[in-house]
């Protein structure tokens, strides 16, 4: 969808659609405001504006947008903002250690401006429970999702079923994990005659092989 606004619409507003648009699934009651241009700004006049998001950027907390102008003039400048999400989110309840899987009675639930947080905040206990601590960390600190990692959906060593696939055929046997993966990722296994076989794991202990 085109994010060029024409010449009925101020600068102003084409920022305030464009924020309004780019903001609604962002996870809890979003406001935002929209800092002052410099005061030395002098910008000719424009017919048509495209707000667009810095590259590596993204309207979370502090933030900057940039608007180019199309014409008649071409020029660009950029606004900054603040976008406050009203939410709930993850808090450790205790110490988290190294290796170790997260249970409801880890994490607790509180409300904030998610917006104040790092954009990897997790809002729903369902994104925490059952993976793998990857850091530590101390109780009572938000808890973001880059210090976990998913559970094992397969484990090195670990007797798989083999299900593989054809057009038509589906045939099941046996084989060993020869490298852990959570599920989704690509895991070799051997089957029971030697045969090393690359397919997908799934949660369960089941390898998909696709012919």
């Amino acid at each position: 969808m085109s994010n060029t606004v024409d010449a009925q619409t101020s600068l102003p507003t084409a920022l305030d659609h464009y924020l309004r648009i780019q903001t609604q699934g962002l996870p809890g009651k979003v406001s935002y405001s929209i800092g002052k241009l410099d005061q030395h700004t002098q910008l000719a006049a424009c017919s048509a504006f495209e707000p667009f998001l810095p590259p590596g950027s993204r309207l979370w907390g502090n933030a900057t947008v940039g608007i180019r102008c199309l014409g008649p003039s071409a020029w660009t400048v950029y606004v900054p903002v603040q976008v406050r999400i009203a939410g709930n989110y993850l808090l450790t309840a205790r110490r988290l250690t190294p290796g170790q899987i997260v249970t409801t009675t880890d994490v607790v639930t509180q409300s904030g401006d998610l917006g104040a947080l790092p954009a990897s905040i997790l809002t729903d206990p369902a994104q925490a429970i059952g993976k793998t601590v990857r850091n530590g960390v101390a109780a009572g600190q938000p808890l973001r999702g880059d210090v976990l990692i998913a559970a094992w959906a397969v484990q090195q060593g670990q007797s798989v079923r083999l299900l593989t696939t054809g057009t038509g055929f589906t045939v099941s046997n046996e084989g060993k994990a020869l490298n852990n993966a959570t599920d989704g990722q690509i895991v070799q296994a051997r089957t029971a005659s030697g045969q090393v076989v690359s397919g997908i794991a799934r949660n369960g202990g089941i390898v998909e092989v696709a012919y």
